[in-house]
């Protein structure tokens, strides 16, 4: 075992709000944390999980905003666009004292089974109530959040696809803003699958910290043992498969990850990508938001169960859902074991050594 501990503790998985913060064997560390674009909460809860005290945060779309306060309550929360937050002049002096800033811009624009370049530049409205809006600058405004409250610590996650192809010019661009405005900046790519998640979720995280506070480079490099469908397979059937959808499923082969491939291979289409198969002696694929994008059991003809989509997410049972469907939310958000993780080591690393 290195110096950093990355194996000595494991955040559970299966775990409840009830249960209270922070996880077991963590203790409170008093680092203060703001969250942006923070949609249910995934990244909340794993600061708070990791010991940090979580102020609130910002979120564009009243029904999610409305979920988030219920179960989190935040001290400081902005039910806004972060552009008119970035041009507020009336907020409280502990958000421009912060140990760490946390955003996760959405990142549609740049995934490699989305439009990509096509969709750069133009407004776009994610749901009902929502503003227009455009998402592929969306991450110089979050920059522009960091320059505004300079915290010591930044994090920003966006998907595997901004560090390749043309993409690769947003990730140098945010680099090089960044570190224009004092900051050391690092790029990691990471797997929830090595970190606790009971889901092969690919995401990068850029991760800065003041120059001026000289922190010696943040190592991550999570080996957690892979947990696959059998360790938390529910006795429950989840929804059963439509008539359509069936007669595709019952034309399935061993080496298909999802309906796409057997309509690749019946019809020469391929479509219904985020349909995908979970397999007992398989990590569960990226969990989407979309409403196809309940896993389907590949040994029975239905879909697995609401809990266990909150298992794959490392969300809590006990999350209050209200209105929205959980695997919208769940598949919007950073798993909360993910950011646990991350923010250990930070803690560790940096501030716990400073």
């Amino acid at each position: 075992m290195n110096k950093y501990e990355f194996n000595d503790h494991r955040f559970p998985y299966k775990w409840n709000l009830a249960d209270g913060y922070p996880a077991r064997g963590i203790q409170p560390n008093g680092l203060k944390v703001f969250g942006t674009f923070i949609c249910g909460g995934g990244s909340t809860m794993g600061y708070k999980l990791a010991g940090f005290n979580h102020l609130g945060g910002v979120e564009i779309d009243p029904q999610v905003a409305d979920i988030y306060k219920t179960n989190h309550n935040p001290k400081h929360f902005y039910n806004e666009d972060i552009r008119l937050f970035n041009q507020r002049t009336d907020l409280p002096d502990e958000l421009y004292n912060l140990d760490l800033l946390d955003g996760s811009p959405p990142c549609s624009s740049f995934s490699m089974s989305g439009s990509r370049e096509k969709a750069w530049g133009k407004e776009k409205q994610f749901k009902e109530g929502q503003a227009l809006q455009t998402l592929d600058d969306l991450v110089f405004e979050y920059c522009n959040t960091i320059i505004k409250l300079q915290p010591k610590v930044f994090l920003l996650e966006n998907v595997k696809g901004i560090i390749l192809g043309n993409a690769k010019a947003y990730s140098k661009k945010i680099i090089q803003t960044m570190e224009q405005a004092g900051y050391n900046v690092q790029i990691f790519l990471l797997n929830g699958a090595s970190m606790g998640v009971p889901q092969r979720r690919e995401r990068v995280f850029f991760i800065g910290h003041k120059k001026k506070l000289n922190f010696k480079p943040l190592k991550l490099d999570f080996n957690e043992k892979p947990i696959t469908y059998k360790n938390f397979k529910s006795n429950k059937l989840g929804t059963e498969l439509t008539f359509e959808t069936r007669n595709v499923w019952e034309q399935r082969q061993p080496n298909d990850t999802s309906l796409s491939d057997i309509h690749l291979r019946i019809s020469g289409k391929a479509k219904r990508f985020n349909a995908v198969f979970i397999k007992d002696e398989k990590v569960a694929n990226t969990l989407a938001a979309g409403s196809d994008s309940v896993p389907i059991r590949y040994d029975v003809p239905h879909r697995v169960t609401m809990d266990e989509c909150k298992l794959i997410g490392s969300y809590p049972l006990d999350y209050n859902f209200k209105k929205i469907a959980p695997n919208y939310l769940i598949g919007m958000s950073v798993p909360p074991l993910m950011t646990a993780q991350i923010a250990h080591q930070i803690w560790l690393q940096w501030f716990k050594t400073a």
